[in-house]
């Protein structure tokens, strides 16, 4: 017990499971001593071989030093379980309480399922005194390296030695009374005392070590601190000894005594493109995926291995307020059942309160997922688009106001009065050049900015003139600035622009992935616009919340249907899926983390990984894999061709067509044939108002 306590100081153990069964002595005051070295101490009995149940209470308690008491055949199946649990990749230390071990009797399987451990030995398998007794009982196999003798059976033969070194010494001093003696008389063995006294003063080496005895108890002997690997088996770490203690050749050897590669358990849960199902019944290679790919990378850099299994209830993990407990995939880090969790999760406040997160590998927001809206065909006369109809209405009422307000104007006006032939006296003859078609006239030059050969003369009609003037520089400007944004971009229209049109509207429904960080985002958020998008959400029935991304897609594409999703996968959707689209811009900030149990070692190994990663660009190099691949794969569906992008900028123009701009030719078709109707309509009154003057049916020009 003092050995082990000893081991327990120099290892800087704080806290250690001790694990014993029924046939372990002295359990009691081992405890005792420990707890009086302040060492925290967790004693359990096992009860045939059930470790499952067991280890995971050891687990939720994070103490990984262990004191194992029960018998050696039990090892493999004890160190099976703690790989299970993860204790093994967490590095956990072994100490074996008993110095009776016995590992030549397992088979090479059970052999490859132990781990290294310490312990103390007492028995040297090549003493010579061991073996030629060995040989001698025929314990000695072809495949051991020395002959194996079990400590009961050895201090058997150590008492009968000093029984024996007692008599010879007696013997070689005195002569040996052979009467008999009745044990029922209280007359003592008058060589009994003698006898005692030599065999206390025996000093020898037996199987058991040297054997030296102080008023009748013998002393305790030099005991080896040894530590067994499974595939290079024994190597010698230290000495105890009563008088000086324990006195190690390595201490970093005793306290990091594996030297196996640790074996990680990884929970994750199906998300395209991050984690996706290729062969349930295939051993290699059943997952594939963003972070399949990624654990792969961080696997070679962290140096460990890994066995991956999806998470029973497919969910993150939320908190549920009412049972006060965890789901998902935190539950089973806080139950311990898995090392790591890699899978698309989000790194919020709630759950580093009960686990802890690497570095993110990834960061992203929250924005809304929705059917992209046809694009607006283009119209005929779509140059009539940049104006409104009223202001078109109101531009020809303002034509036509103008038209007749300088024409009434010119009239009153004398300096419009003008005489038609200045170099002739006509006397009081005078004309106007104002009349009523020649005030549209003008009105419609200056409107088309092509002038007029009508100038006014009047201060009155040149005011007016001068106000018409501002006015179509005005419209006309406007109406150019419009008219190229209209007839070279394409624009959609859609019903919501943001968030906030979200909230205001109750048309078009809405949600997010149940059991996510998103829905987690707007039940706890203080933003009133969120708040009130999550009473919506919450109260909505049937319910708008999906259980998988790819419900979620599926209800967008029907219609009328906006999901709430992770930015990253919403570009994977998009870029996947030409009917989809992103609605506004980013809600949040935050990022997807490994998560890892409450003080797990593999946190900052795994950190410092992903971050060699970045600097590396392997990060990018996997999301360009598994976001923008260009080829398709028939054995995965999930890897379609990218949707080619569409230039829908608002800033950015296209190429005009005929649909563009046709209605200016068929405006230029319709005025020509509508001036060539006017010309024969004038040829026709010409051709009867000279027919009733000549009394001829025709006329010529000259």
């Amino acid at each position: 017990n003092q050995a082990i306590c000893d081991f327990v100081l120099q290892s800087n153990w704080t806290s250690t499971v001790l694990l014993y069964d029924k046939n372990v002595p002295a359990v009691i005051d081992l405890q005792d001593q420990l707890q009086e070295l302040g060492v925290t101490l967790l004693s359990f009995r096992v009860e045939e071989d059930d470790f499952q149940n067991l280890l995971l209470t050891v687990k939720r308690s994070n103490i990984l030093n262990f004191l194992i008491g029960f018998s050696t055949k039990s090892l493999p199946a004890f160190f099976r379980a703690c790989r299970l649990r993860g204790l093994i990749a967490d590095g956990a230390q072994f100490m074996l309480i008993n110095t009776d071990i016995n590992l030549h009797g397992f088979f090479p399987g059970d052999i490859a399922d132990l781990r290294p451990f310490s312990f103390f030995q007492t028995l040297d398998p090549h003493y010579s005194l061991q073996q030629e007794l060995g040989r001698s009982m025929n314990l000695c196999g072809q495949h051991d390296q020395g002959c194996r003798i079990d400590l009961q059976t050895a201090l058997q033969f150590d008492s009968l030695l000093v029984i024996a070194t007692g008599l010879v010494h007696f013997q070689n001093m005195n002569q040996l009374h052979r009467e008999g003696a009745d044990c029922s008389l209280d007359q003592a063995w008058r060589d009994g005392s003698s006898l005692y006294n030599y065999m206390n003063s025996v000093k020898t080496r037996g199987l058991s070590g040297e054997i030296q005895f102080q008023n009748g108890r013998r002393s305790p002997g030099n005991l080896t601190l040894k530590v067994y690997e499974p595939h290079s088996r024994y190597h010698t770490l230290g000495t105890w000894t009563p008088q000086a203690g324990l006195k190690t050749v390595d201490i970093k050897s005793v306290i990091e005594n594996s030297t196996d590669i640790p074996r990680l358990v990884v929970v994750t849960r199906e998300e395209p493109p991050y984690v996706m199902l290729n062969c349930p019944t295939c051993s290699k290679n059943r997952y594939s995926g963003f972070c399949i790919d990624l654990l792969e990378e961080i696997s070679k850099v962290a140096d460990f291995t890994y066995t991956i299994y999806t998470v029973p209830d497919k969910m993150y993990g939320v908190y549920n307020h009412d049972t006060k407990e965890w789901n998902g995939i935190v539950r089973e880090l806080i139950d311990r059942k898995a090392d790591i969790a890699v899978a698309s999760m989000t790194i919020n406040f709630a759950r580093e309160n009960v686990i802890d997160f690497t570095k993110p590998f990834m960061n992203l927001g929250i924005s809304i997922l929705f059917k992209k809206p046809e694009v607006r065909a283009a119209q005929l006369f779509s140059f009539m688009n940049p104006l409104a109809l009223e202001i078109w209405l109101y531009i020809l009422l303002a034509y036509f106001l103008v038209s007749l307000t300088i024409w009434i104007v010119a009239r009153f006006s004398p300096h419009e009065w003008s005489n038609p032939h200045p170099c002739l006296d006509t006397g009081y003859v005078v004309q106007n050049d104002f009349t009523l078609a020649n005030s549209f006239w003008f009105a419609v030059g200056t409107l088309m900015q092509q002038g007029s050969d009508l100038n006014p003369k009047a201060a009155s009609t040149r005011i007016i003139g001068g106000i018409w003037w501002f006015f179509t520089l005005i419209i006309i400007s406007s109406y150019t600035a419009n008219l190229a944004a209209f007839l070279t971009v394409q624009r959609m229209a859609t019903p919501i622009e943001n968030a906030e049109d979200l909230a205001e509207q109750s048309t078009i429904h809405y949600g997010t992935l149940a059991g996510g960080s998103t829905m987690t985002f707007f039940r706890d958020s203080k933003i009133e616009t969120y708040q009130k998008m999550w009473r919506y959400m919450e109260s909505k029935e049937p319910t708008v919340f999906t259980s998988t991304y790819k419900e979620g897609v599926e209800r967008v594409k029907e219609g009328n249907y906006a999901f709430l999703c992770e930015s990253s996968m919403l570009d994977y959707f998009v870029q996947r899926d030409c009917n989809l689209t992103q609605i506004g811009g980013i809600l949040d900030s935050k990022g997807y983390g490994i998560a890892t149990p409450k003080g797990s070692r593999w946190r900052d190994k795994i950190s410092k990984a992903i971050l060699l990663l970045q600097e590396k660009s392997v990060m990018q190099m996997l999301y360009d894999k598994w976001w923008k691949v260009k080829t398709f794969d028939e054995t995965n569906p999930e890897r379609k061709v990218v949707c080619p992008k569409q230039d829908l900028d608002s800033n950015k123009a296209s190429a005009l067509n005929v649909v563009n701009i046709g209605g200016v030719f068929v405006v230029l078709l319709c005025g020509l044939s509508f001036a060539i109707l006017v010309a024969i309509l004038e040829f026709v009154l010409k051709s009867n108002q000279f027919k009733e003057r000549s009394g001829r049916s025709t006329f010529t020009y000259s």
